[in-house]
Order: structure tokens, then sequence, then C-alpha cells
């Protein structure tokens, strides 16, 4: 449990004890708070299931008044920050959005309820197993980039394509700087694919054809779920282009790690805390590993069912995992919910 703020420590104490004085299912079944609880629904998939599965447990469990928000990282977390709404961001990735985010919770405005991602996130370069197995040489990513014939972009043969991440994403920066880092230009093109779909859509072609591909991915997803994908090694960048391109002191002396693991929290804005001490103490209790997430996302995805159903089916297929974030008086209510 992440918690950076004294008053919301006291909170879920003092929750704690009234506990004591209070029937259980009284307790389990009190909201805390008459306030709308809005949950951002981010743009990418797991995001957007984990926002499902809580608006779930919830309004059927706890008895809230629950609405879904669009959400991305950037305009939610400074929505958070100024307006104290959405109430909570279940996937909030806060490395970029590091600076604003900390000043956030030292002063009171923001908090971080509890990992959304237990064992971390996953961002980088990465090759098929099948083309690592072919050539176990191909470790780091400076040993891909001397190969750009095993690569080959297909609509420039002569030069390998790296699939970059999508437009608009702060991975789209570090990525391009990456590319640049590394001086690629010459026998490397930097593919952009348009969206995260057309993406996801290029990586299941190469490996359901088995064929050669380079691309930024991240996870917890459906995609590193289903493929067998090999992350590269990208060691530390030195060169003064990275840190310039990625908005930091471009005099810094030291090297700059390539997409460091960026933590995964439960964002809140602080009032949820402070008026419903019962769900931050929920929301202390929620987190996933990469696999479990990875694995709900792969039936939503060869299911074709969207973040809703993707939920339910998580709700209904893995009571041994949530049931333990909560009272048995809202696991019963909750499953009463589903059918």
């Amino acid at each position: 449990m992440i918690l950076r703020n004294g008053g919301i420590a006291a909170a879920i104490a003092i929750a704690s004890t009234l506990a004591i004085g209070l029937p259980a299912s009284a307790q389990a079944q009190e909201c805390g708070t008459d306030r709308t609880i809005d949950i951002a629904e981010m743009t990418w998939p797991s995001a957007a299931a984990l926002a499902h599965i809580h608006a779930i447990v919830l309004e059927e469990g706890f008895g809230c008044t629950v609405s879904i928000v669009a959400g991305d990282t950037v305009p939610t977390s400074s929505s958070m920050l100024t307006r104290g709404t959405p109430a909570v961001a279940p996937e909030l990735w806060t490395g970029a959005v590091q600076e604003p985010w900390e000043s956030g919770i030292a002063e009171g405005s923001v908090a971080e309820l509890g990992d959304a991602i237990s064992d971390g996130t996953v961002e980088g370069w990465f090759i098929p197993r099948y083309v690592q197995e072919a050539h176990p040489e191909l470790v780091t990513a400076e040993d891909v980039i001397a190969r750009p014939d095993l690569f080959a972009d297909p609509e420039d043969a002569s030069k390998g394509r790296l699939y970059s991440c999508p437009p608009g994403w702060a991975c789209e920066l570090s990525t391009s700087a990456l590319f640049e880092a590394y001086d690629m230009g010459e026998t490397w093109n930097l593919f952009s694919p348009g969206s995260g779909g057309a993406l996801d859509a290029s990586i299941a072609r190469a490996f359901l054809r088995e064929e050669p591909i380079l691309f930024y991915y991240w996870g917890p997803t459906a995609i590193l779920g289903k493929f067998d994908a090999v992350q590269l090694d990208l060691g530390e960048i030195k060169p003064e282009v990275y840190a310039c391109n990625t908005d930091t002191d471009c005099t810094e002396p030291a090297g700059v790690t390539a997409y460091p693991s960026s933590p995964a929290v439960v964002g809140a804005a602080a009032w949820l805390a402070e008026e419903a001490p019962a769900l931050a103490d929920y929301f202390s209790k929620v987190g996933l590993t990469n696999d479990q997430i990875s694995a709900l996302l792969v039936y939503g995805d060869e299911n074709q069912a969207d973040a809703r159903a993707t939920a339910e089916n998580f709700l209904l297929t893995e009571e041994a995992v949530w049931t333990e974030w909560v009272p048995a008086e809202v696991a019963e209510k909750v499953r009463a919910s589903l059918g």
C-alpha cells in the first residue's frame, strides 16, 4: 500500500476503529460519501478494464453512486490536481507527470492509495522469441540495430523498421529520442503506427506469419499475454540528444535510463480518502501482477469484449483474487449483481 499523506493514513485508521462499533454488514455496505465517484477510464485496455472492475465493486458492493469518465494520463492528473475530479484513476502511470503529481501529494490535493500493477510496469523495445532463437546473438538494442536487414521495412527494404509508440502518447517522444540517440537514421526508419490498434495489428500479423519485427510496447497488455516477445536490453543512454528531447537538463552528465519503470498507481483526489476511508482501504488492496492483467486482457481480445464485459469476466472467474479486497458482505452483493 502506498500512502504519502498522513491524513489519508489517519482516515483509514479511523475507519478501522469505527468498524469495531458497527455491524459488519452496515460497515461493508457503507460507501462513505454521497458524492458521485467518477472513475477515469483511460485510453489503454488494462486501465479501461480496471476502471470497470472497480466501478462494479463500488456501485454494487459498497452502494456508491459511480460514473465512468474518459481519461488519459496528463489531462486526468491535471484535473485531479486542480479540480479534485475524477475521484479515482485506477491505473495512473505517474512517471509522465512526476513533478506536478509529487507536488500535489505534498500539498494534499491528491493521493496514491495503492499499486495498480504490483510487480511494476513494462516498457521498451521487443522482438519475437522465434527471432532470438534463430539469432541468439540478438540480446541488446545495439545488437538488433546492427542488423537492419533482418527487420527490413516493407516500404524501403534498404532500411530496417522500428514500430514506434502510438502518436500523441508520452512514449512517442522518448522513442523518437532513443532512435536519434542510437543514430539509427541512416539504416532504419521510425514508423508511426497511427494508433494503438494499428500497432497491435502490425505486431499480431508479424507473429502469426512468424516474421521478424522490432517494436515498442508496454505491459501489462493482451499482446504480451498472447505472443512470446523478448524485451531488449536498452542499457543506459548517454548522448545529450536523449536528455534534451525528453525535456530534462541537457547539461546533466550522467546517463539516462531508457524507459525507466514507471509507477502505476491508484491515483485519487484527496477528498475520497477523507470522506470514504473504507474505499481508500479497498483501493489499497487491489494491485494485480502483469501476468494477471495480461490474462484478463487476452479474454477481452479473443472475445472482442469491451472493457465492461472484460471486467465482468474477471469478477466471474477470479473470485479468489478480488474477494480478498472486500468484506464478505460486499463480495456477496457483487456476486448477486453478476447473476
